[in-house]
């Protein structure tokens, strides 16, 4: 009798389950329904010699300084479109999705690593025909850019670090949830296959201070490209990827001048860390904005902006 009760209450819960991944199951976006909605121009696309299809977007005089902005993990080179379109008068800003974001999406090397995307953009620098150059970047994009500082010092003229990687010990407080079950075993298999929007939500709303940068269009921009085919395996690699130190231990070989802008209410990256940064390159410009969370380009496009276009009137050393 008990072995028949067991067996029912296994059909029930399997059942609910099922069911349960049934309501919740996301399929992949294809790609090319992706390229419709969101590559209307400016944006270009750009073969490296990897096969890598690279999204990228160029405003600004030609012949004009150049900047180079790398967004943030989970994220996409629409997070600097306030900062472009409001720099192109003097600047011409290059934005590009990296390996396994946006509309570049899952790489044929399969590298998601940090060394692998300072890598991936030179060989899209020199593709695209850039020299030397400006670069910023945001979060993970951040740690990028220092890297490729530190790997490629001939290119660089000026370093630009947003609530960058590189310099912290851990992480804030308010690791979101997609970060914490992508590093989960077994769990993180789940989300290959069912990535709801309440995720998204959850993690914009703890990295935004100023809520009035939270967007249904933002929103949807961070979820649609999660669910573009072959980004979800692409960030679970990722995800699965040890930290190195590389950035830290070398961040004495940054000679240019660098400028740091923070928001004091990081939860994911602490404002300690921007700390670390300024102590470790003694020339650096530190501003720590005190009402603003780990995206202060989307918070207050313009008193950033407007601090980088100060910044990059400064000589180059």
């Amino acid at each position: 009798m008990w072995k028949k009760t067991l067996l029912g209450i296994a059909a029930v819960v399997v059942a609910a389950v099922g069911g349960l991944y049934c309501a919740l199951y996301q399929p992949d976006i294809p790609r090319r329904v992706l390229e419709a909605k969101y590559a209307a121009p400016p944006s270009q696309f750009v073969v490296l010699k990897d096969g890598a299809r690279v999204h990228y977007r160029i405003r600004g005089p030609v012949g004009a300084p150049v900047l180079v902005l790398l967004h943030g993990s989970n994220s996409s080179l629409f997070d600097w479109e306030p900062w472009s379109k409001n720099l192109s008068d003097r600047f011409r800003v290059v934005t590009v999705d990296l390996p396994g974001h946006g509309l570049t999406g899952a790489v044929p090397n399969g590298d998601y690593s940090e060394q692998g995307m300072a890598v991936f953009v030179k060989e899209f620098a020199d593709k695209i025909g850039l020299g030397r150059f400006a670069i910023g970047g945001n979060s993970m994009g951040g740690g990028v850019a220092a890297r490729f500082a530190e790997l490629y010092p001939t290119r660089v003229a000026q370093l630009i670090l947003v609530d960058a990687m590189g310099m912290q010990t851990q992480f804030g407080d308010r690791l979101p949830l997609a970060f914490r079950l992508a590093r989960t075993p077994v769990l993180n298999l789940l989300l290959l296959h069912i990535t709801p929007r309440s995720l998204i939500v959850e993690g914009l709303n703890d990295a935004i201070v100023r809520k009035s940068a939270l967007s249904d269009t933002l929103i949807d921009e961070y979820w649609d490209f999660a669910r573009m085919a072959g980004t979800r395996q692409a960030t679970i690699a990722r995800f699965r990827l040890q930290p190195d130190t590389y950035v830290r231990d070398r961040v004495g070989a940054i000679k240019v001048p660098v400028l740091i802008l923070w928001g004091e209410k990081d939860h994911l990256i602490p404002v300690a860390a921007a700390h670390a940064w300024a102590k470790a390159i003694p020339d650096a410009k530190l501003i720590v904005y005190p009402d603003m969370g780990h995206l202060p380009m989307e918070e207050d496009p313009a008193e950033t902006a407007d601090a980088v276009r100060a910044f990059l009137g400064t000589p180059a050393s």
